[in-house]
């Protein structure tokens, strides 16, 4: 990380600390940040879809400008953050961060999926994320996750095979040969 930006994120810790805010948890740092960032990548993303920044006077007659936000509250590895997601008046803005019915950022489902692998109880997958996200998840929604990766894991094992697999087997033996001191 270039110095510039660890005096910024220094910066940030001492102003989060100061304030009594704190870094993780409900409202802490990591959400606020988490938000902002995932709120400026959607406003970039609008922008490149209407081709126009907002306020902009090119906006006038383009058939197609903004048309407020709507809130949207998103699971991600650092808790529920509550996003606000920016519409466009066709209805045509389909955000990539954040896609329209995603709940869920990708760093939960694989969460779920390794604690499930552990064979923890959906319950008490479900009891994790509220212990250290404060996030409440049903276990609906946990099984859910698990079945579409156990469909697929039964998808994959009932494939067609074909009666012939090639097959290469290398085997290989690195020596190590001293010669005067020097390895050759």
């Amino acid at each position: 990380m270039p110095a510039s930006d660890e005096q910024l994120v220094a910066m940030l810790v001492d102003r989060a600390r100061s304030e009594g805010l704190q870094l993780t948890g409900e409202g802490g740092l990591l959400q606020q940040l988490t938000k902002r960032v995932l709120e400026s990548a959607l406003e970039g993303e609008i922008t490149d879809h209407l081709g126009y920044e907002k306020h902009d006077a090119e906006s006038r007659g383009s058939g197609n400008s903004r048309n407020g936000t709507r809130a949207k509250t998103v699971l991600t590895d650092v808790g529920p953050v509550e996003v606000k997601v920016p519409r466009d008046v066709a209805g045509t803005f389909e955000p990539a961060i954040v896609k329209k019915r995603q709940r869920r950022l990708s760093g939960v489902d694989e969460m779920v999926l390794s604690l499930s692998a552990k064979e923890l109880t959906h319950g008490e997958i479900s009891a994790h994320l509220a212990e250290v996200y404060g996030a409440s998840v049903s276990k609906a929604t946990i099984s859910t996750i698990t079945d579409k990766v156990m469909d697929g894991r039964a998808e994959w094992s009932n494939r067609p095979l074909d009666r012939v697999y090639p097959v290469l087997f290398v085997d290989a033996a690195n020596v190590k040969i001293r010669v005067l001191s020097t390895i050759l």
